[in-house]
């Protein structure tokens, strides 16, 4: 706690001057003491969220920048955050791919041999990777079981003792440990991927990625066709809530995707079919 004050102040004390501004002009601006604000900006005062945003509104910058727990950003750095953050979602998506293309080292021949399938439990990702995998001749991996091979011990026990931050830890290895041994796959990652944004875009970076939706229906259909009853532990209304509460929660990071296959009301060969239409597509550069 005490170092991350410390780089709290420091943040604070490093906007600040790069405003201009005096500790009893950010004071004044913010409603604070300005003993309060020194004893924050050395590190020996535990502000509260309410009054750190008070600060940020003051210095006109974001409450995170201020949070932060690294060192402060560079100007260039806040730019970009603050022009990106003005871009409608469909521009943003195209400036995030962009920056991907362009730093994150990989030839787009490369990333066209990584397929990777996103999407809610349900959707096919299994499915149709393993027959689309086949139909390339590629190996299909699953990255949840990759994970429980690697820790010996299934996804619930992985999740009672470590917790999500702990899966997604584990999440990130065995990424990494199949980016390094297969240059070509078709991947079936687990729903929530999207959720974490170091292995999200680590996937963006290094794979095809492909969203895989259908209607909150057709997954707890599928879910329940599978043999899986989880999802009706409480009751089917309930069960349809949080899935459409989670859908919508996710949806904007799915829309990240190189590409959207739709499968509502599709049959297992007919999204096999606009699958491999796809890829095709994109090697024509026609995506």
């Amino acid at each position: 706690m005490s170092s991350y004050l410390l780089q709290l102040g420091e943040n604070i004390r490093s906007v600040r001057a790069r405003r201009g501004m005096t500790i009893h002009q950010l004071a004044s601006a913010s409603a604070l003491s300005a003993r309060f604000l020194a004893t924050v900006e050395l590190g020996r005062g535990n502000i509260s969220v309410g009054r750190l945003n008070t600060v940020a509104r003051a210095l006109d910058v974001p409450i995170e920048m201020l949070a932060a727990d690294a060192q402060p950003t560079s100007p260039a750095f806040n730019q970009s955050t603050a022009f990106l953050k003005k871009l409608p979602p469909g521009q943003l998506r195209d400036a995030h791919k962009l920056l991907l293309e362009k730093f994150a080292n990989v030839d787009a021949s490369v990333r066209r041999s990584r397929i990777a399938l996103i999407g809610l439990r349900g959707a096919g990702k299994s499915t149709l990777g393993s027959l689309f995998a086949q139909q390339l001749g590629v190996p299909f991996i699953e990255l949840d079981k990759q994970v429980e091979r690697a820790s010996g011990v299934t996804l619930t026990i992985i999740f009672d003792l470590y917790g999500p931050s702990g899966y997604r830890r584990m999440e990130r290895e065995a990424l990494e440990s199949i980016l390094a041994k297969h240059p070509r796959f078709v991947l079936a990652t687990g729903g929530g991927i999207v959720s974490d944004p170091a292995n999200f875009n680590r996937l963006l970076g290094e794979c095809f990625t492909i969203w895989l939706r259908a209607k909150p229906e057709e997954h707890m259909a599928r879910v329940l066709a599978q043999g899986d009853r989880r999802p009706m532990a409480h009751n089917r209304r309930q069960a349809m809530r949080d899935l459409r509460r989670i859908l919508c929660s996710r949806e904007a990071l799915y829309r990240q995707a190189d590409a959207v296959i739709d499968s509502t009301n599709q049959t297992v060969k007919q999204s096999l079919e606009s699958l491999a239409r796809l890829l095709q597509s994109s090697s024509s550069g026609a995506i």
